[in-house]
């Protein structure tokens, strides 16, 4: 019953909306009126028939499109705060106030003046957001001096001052999608605050939305990640739309946005930690934090393990630890499947992990 009636109103709003914009434009354009006002009336008539009917046998496939442009459109929204939202909200608003009085004197313009107008709506309703939502930093500040008095501003002043001496922390794509990062801000390891560039969820989100299922699944992956830090609430969280539209690789956006934030990027990419290296950024790498919080192995200690598969250089054999660090065996290539008494020769430590080596013992 309920859907009967969703048709019926959506073909009265499409016959309502066709017959109205003809009858409006017999006026000026009098070809529309076919010689006489009444054929012009019929006509209008008959259009918004038609396209109700269209409407009404459409109306559920127009529905689905509806609800799935709603779910994205709430998914785009969840990565901005409500502060964000309103804000932006009100400099829409005013960016249409402004755009108002401008199209009252371009819409006097014969055929291209509405057309015109159209386009100064939209250009100073996407500057009233974008302006709004950058000045949420400055708006907080000056709430902040209006509520307090002189001595609570000195307090609030050398919070701040303390506060910067800590540099902020900047998270790259990889890390997020990782998720590891949660659970570290969880145990209060990392003070600061957190960085998300726009231009990171600019990637996540075309990730979300990539075809491949495989992508799709991390891309989603790592703005859920994003929601749960900021519900959380162990650490402060900022998203920010600094960019520089003259580096195209996100990457090395990050390396910039470090320098000038005077800030550590916080990552698991191998390739990235290199090239900070030789650009003097400092890193926090989630693999290498991992890798020093794993038991030691000590050269001479015994070890037992499952051998499970051949290893890359003549006779050697590979084995795993619970923690997945991988063992090679010297002359174990013949143990594949077999769980062996072996004695740690040396350990070899990289950015990408930490491998041992060992031998079998000799019985």
């Amino acid at each position: 019953m309920l859907g009967k009636i969703k048709r019926f109103l959506l073909a009265i709003i499409g016959f309502a909306i066709v017959t109205t914009l003809y009858l409006s434009l017999m006026k000026p354009f009098k070809e529309l009126q076919f010689g006489n006002p009444k054929y012009g009336y019929a006509i209008g008539i008959c259009l918004g028939l038609i396209f109700g009917i269209i409407l009404f046998i459409a109306e559920p496939g127009i529905s689905k499109k509806l609800k799935k442009l709603g779910i994205k459109f709430d998914k785009e929204m969840s990565v901005y705060s409500q502060v964000d939202i309103i804000l932006g909200s009100i400099g829409l608003l005013i960016g249409f106030l402004i755009a108002t009085q401008i199209a009252n004197i371009i819409e006097k313009i014969s055929i291209v003046g509405p057309v015109i107008s159209i386009i100064i709506y939209i250009i100073f309703g996407l500057m009233g957001i974008r302006i709004g939502i950058r000045s949420k930093t400055e708006i907080v500040n000056f709430l902040k001096h209006r509520n307090f008095g002189e001595k609570k501003d000195k307090e609030i002043e050398k919070l701040r001052k303390n506060k910067k001496q800590i540099p902020p922390k900047i998270l790259d794509t990889s890390v997020i999608i990782d998720g590891r990062i949660a659970d570290i801000t969880k145990t209060g390891f990392i003070e600061g605050k957190l960085i998300i560039p726009q231009f990171v969820l600019d990637e996540l989100r075309h990730i979300a939305d990539s075809a491949d299922d495989m992508k799709r699944v991390r891309g989603r992956r790592g703005l859920d990640i994003l929601n749960l830090i900021q519900e959380e609430g162990n650490i402060d969280v900022e998203v920010t739309s600094q960019d520089f539209e003259n580096i195209a690789e996100v990457d090395i956006k990050l390396l910039k946005l470090a320098s000038v934030l005077n800030g550590k990027v916080v990552t698991n990419d191998y390739n990235l930690n290199k090239v900070a290296q030789v650009q003097g950024v400092e890193v926090l790498n989630i693999n290498e934090l991992a890798n020093a919080v794993k038991p030691i192995a000590i050269p001479g200690e015994e070890m037992i393990v499952t051998i499970v598969k051949e290893g890359k250089e003549n006779q050697q054999g590979v084995a795993y630890l619970d923690d997945g660090t991988m063992i090679v065996v010297e002359n174990g290539k013949d143990c594949i499947g077999e769980t062996m008494n072996v004695i740690v020769t040396s350990i070899l430590q990289t950015p990408a992990g930490r491998m041992i080596f060992a031998k079998i013992k000799e019985k």
